[in-house]
């Protein structure tokens, strides 16, 4: 057996989980979210707990992935997720217009990236970028993408990064 896949989810107060027509639909005070799981993965809602099975040997990788992607579901409909971004660099900020991010990071024109729906993005400062919503993996590419705009580098440490990330700094040119 998968040793992550084995082990009960716990369903935690104000969630319901609903198994129908081969889906997982979660449900709680954020929100709701669906997966369909692999056709020999099995999931049944047993004494307060999700219990995930698979049909035999050959599914191992999609036992322990469908617990886990249930896993998050219920966290995310319970707590829900965040990522945090920070801007440094002269003249570098952010502001959000409408369903727009706008990041002005030196270029010629500033960048625009479309926020999806079920993420929510607020700005702090200018520079403190806040990722919001229900769906970890949507969370998570919400991020690396505005980091991807301008990732932090190494030499003056200026560009997008996550919060609490460390930049391993270089040291520059030298004159003799």
């Amino acid at each position: 057996m998968s040793r992550i896949g084995k082990q009960p989810i716990a369903i935690p107060a104000g969630v319901t989980v609903s198994v129908q027509d081969g889906g997982v639909h979660v449900k709680g005070k954020l929100g709701e979210l669906t997966f369909a799981p692999h056709a020999g993965i099995t999931v049944e809602v047993k004494d307060g707990q999700v219990v995930v099975t698979r049909a035999d040997d050959s599914l191992k990788s999609f036992h322990g992935t469908a617990r886990a992607v249930i896993q998050n579901m219920v966290i995310g409909v319970s707590q829900g997720y965040h990522k945090g971004l920070e801007i440094s660099g002269t003249g570098f900020k952010a502001a959000v217009n409408g369903k727009v991010l706008v990041l002005t990071l030196g270029f010629a024109s500033p960048k625009e990236y479309k926020i999806p729906d079920g993420v929510k993005i607020a700005v702090d400062k200018d520079v403190n970028i806040s990722v919001d919503g229900i769906d970890k993996a949507l969370v998570g590419e919400a991020a690396a993408r505005i980091r991807a705009y301008y990732p932090a580098e190494p030499y003056k440490g200026k560009g997008i990064k996550y919060a609490g990330e460390k930049i391993r700094r270089k040291v520059g040119k030298k004159v003799a």
